[in-house]
């Protein structure tokens, strides 16, 4: 990309650094208080604390990455909470802390985070472009969710469904396997058409923005 395109995208990267650092001082500390540490572990709530992060350092790539992953999440949790809300039963579970009344009521309001969050990345690509290298670095990064939540979440948490699927409430084989099957199918069925999807929707644009550090691809 050539220096004045590169500056171009400078400056429609909408300034939100402030909103990414707000969002981190009141959701690590209530959700941590509510939930436990346990809980960040699990892809939304990487997700989302990423996303603020890409917004602070302005990277277009970790935007992208969280991109690809957001309206898959998003689309998983408002599914169930509709579902609970239409037939007074969970889908899957994966919304029933909402209901929950042990958990603080502005913890559990600070979860509709994952209606509003596909939205604002959407929102940010369209100004600075979807950087095509998000795809495979949200493959790495929940592989690693899908890891950690295996080795050191209960398995009654089933954090990343690293102990059983959400529909069938199954382990696919040894623990192994079942790590690699639903990674791959989370990879390929939930990440690959959105992807697909951002690559038409937006300009491809890929290395650091106008005064990033070139090896960074990030502003200081």
């Amino acid at each position: 990309m050539s220096a004045t395109a590169a500056g171009s995208a400078d400056a429609r990267f909408p300034r939100l650094g402030w909103l990414g650092a707000l969002w981190l001082l009141i959701y690590l500390p209530t959700y941590h208080v509510a939930y436990g540490a346990l809980n960040f572990l699990f892809l939304c709530n990487i997700g989302v604390i990423l996303t603020a992060i890409g917004l602070i350092v302005r990277s277009r790539l970790l935007l992208s990455s969280q991109a690809v992953a957001a309206p898959v999440i998003a689309l998983a949790w408002a599914v169930d909470a509709a579902w609970k809300l239409a037939t007074g039963e969970f889908l899957y579970g994966g919304t029933a802390y909402m209901w929950d009344p042990a958990f603080p009521l502005p913890a559990r309001l600070l979860s509709l985070y994952h209606l509003a969050w596909p939205l604002l990345l959407w929102w940010v690509l369209r100004r600075i472009g979807y950087d095509p290298r998000g795809w495979p670095l949200q493959a790495i990064i929940a592989a690693l969710a899908m890891i950690a939540g295996r080795l050191l979440a209960p398995a009654l948490d089933n954090v990343n469904f690293a102990w059983t699927d959400p529909f069938l409430g199954r382990q696919f084989g040894p623990p192994a396997l079942h790590l690699l099957i639903c990674w791959a199918l989370l990879c390929a069925v939930a990440y690959g058409p959105t992807h697909a999807l951002l690559r038409r929707a937006f300009p491809l644009r890929s290395g650091p923005l106008a005064g990033s550090v070139p090896r960074s691809g990030v502003l200081p």
